[in-house]
Parts: structure tokens; C-alpha cells; sequence
């Protein structure tokens, strides 16, 4: 028992002693002095995807296939049921080329949600409790502002639909996931900018018509109201994102 004992504190000792061993990721032949100052990655951005297949066997296969590389960190099915699939701590395959208020790395800075939908379809209610209760648990951990709830379409302008004009945004608007403006609104000021209201959003400015129409997907289910009625949405949700802050 006691020889037993003492190989295993042998080994644990060996174990530990080639894990001290191992440099940290960065700059090879840098002198590494360890400091007690640091946390992990924090995620400050939600992207909400439809998968746009049939079933959710059918959006696991793509979204576990090493040929696709591409994943998400949850993916939520029409029962309600959650599947993790990515470590929040790391950077999983989703938003692809995007943009949003600046930053261009938006699979670095985000959580991605996958929702098995075929992108033609009501959003199932089980569903859409289990993405709340998801989307409250996030928030609160990460401390995730509520404008920064967001679509892939609203981050991939013009190359992404999705969710789409079935999603109900007013509704996680409510539970404070996103911003959300209800008609009659108050028309925006004279000289209001449009394209530069888009910008301030968070829309990539090297695609303002492709930004205009990704956020009329999201703001106006895809209905394309008049010029003045789009000025006065962008000038609201602006105004209520000032206010959140």
C-alpha cells in the first residue's frame, strides 16, 4: 500500500512538473514572468442564427463536421432543447466575414446561438423560452449590454438572412435582448442622417445598402416602410440605446 502511495505522489509530481514546464502561447523566446492580474475572455456580443435545415440532426451533423468548419456555442432545437457545442471561452465558427460597431473579428468578441429553423417558419414557443432563459444567463454573467444582441445578418449585410423575418425580436426586446421601436414613432430631426444612423448602430459602413436592408430585416421584418418612416426607426433605436447606456 505504501509502495502503491508513493508512485502515485511520484507521478503526480512528474505530471505537474511537465505541466510547469510548458511556456505559455505567445512571442517564442520570451521570458515569461507570470502575474496574478488576468481573467478569461469576456464575450460582449450575441449572434442569433437560424440553421436552415430540416431537423436538428441535420444542423449537428453540419455544425460538428471538421469538412464545414463551422460551429456555434449553443444549439437550441425546436423542443427547447440546448445543446452546447463550443466552450464559451472559445472562439467558435459562426459569424464568418463581419462587421459590427467597429470590430471586424465578431467570432472573437461574440457567442454565437444556433436555432434549428428552416428560415421559412414560425419560431417554435419551446424554443423561444429556452433561447430567453439562455440569452438571461449570458447577460448576466457577461454582463452583455442589451443593444448587443444581434443577428448574422446584422453583422454579414448582404451575405446572411438569418434569423429571419419570422424571428421575433420585439419580443426578446422586452426581456431587454436587443433594441426594439413600436410604430407611431416621432419623425427624426431635419438633416437626420440615415447611412450615418446605420453606422452609429453598428452596421458595416463599407455596405450601406446591404446594412439598410439587414436592418429593416431586423427592425422592420423585412417590410421596406418610406424613407421617412426608416429615419424615424433609426432615430428611436438610437435614442434608446443612448438611454440604456
Amino acid at each position: 500500500m505504501l509502495r502503491t502511495r508513493l508512485f502515485s505522489l511520484l507521478f503526480l509530481c512528474a505530471l505537474l512538473a511537465s505541466c510547469a514546464g510548458v511556456p505559455p502561447r505567445g512571442l517564442p523566446g520570451a521570458h515569461f514572468v507570470a502575474s496574478p492580474n488576468f481573467d478569461e475572455r469576456r464575450p460582449n456580443l450575441v449572434i442569433i442564427h437560424h440553421t436552415s435545415n430540416k431537423t436538428m440532426q441535420e444542423a449537428l451533423r453540419t455544425l460538428t463536421s471538421p469538412a464545414r468548419q463551422v460551429s456555434a456555442h449553443y444549439l437550441i432545437g425546436r423542443d427547447g432543447q440546448i445543446l452546447q457545442l463550443v466552450d464559451e471561452r472559445d472562439r467558435a465558427w459562426h459569424a464568418g466575414v463581419s462587421w459590427w460597431n467597429g470590430q471586424t473579428d465578431v467570432n472573437s468578441a461574440s457567442i454565437g446561438i444556433e436555432l434549428d429553423n428552416n428560415g421559412n417558419e414560425p419560431f417554435a414557443i419551446a424554443q423561444m423560452q429556452a433561447l430567453l432563459l439562455l440569452l438571461a444567463d449570458l447577460k448576466e454573467r457577461y454582463r452583455i449590454p442589451t443593444a448587443n444582441f444581434v443577428g448574422h445578418a446584422d453583422v454579414a449585410p448582404g451575405r446572411k438572412v438569418d434569423p429571419s423575418a419570422w424571428f421575433p425580436w420585439d419580443q426578446l426586446a422586452r426581456y431587454g435582448f436587443g433594441l426594439w421601436c413600436d410604430p407611431p414613432l416621432p419623425d427624426a430631426p431635419a438633416g437626420f442622417d440615415l447611412g450615418q444612423a446605420l453606422i452609429a448602430l453598428g452596421y458595416d459602413p463599407a455596405r450601406p445598402e446591404a446594412a439598410r436592408h439587414a436592418f429593416l430585416l431586423h427592425f422592420s421584418r423585412g417590410l421596406e416602410p418610406s424613407l421617412r418612416t426608416q429615419k424615424a426607426l433609426a432615430h428611436c433605436l438610437l435614442e434608446q440605446r443612448t438611454a440604456l447606456r
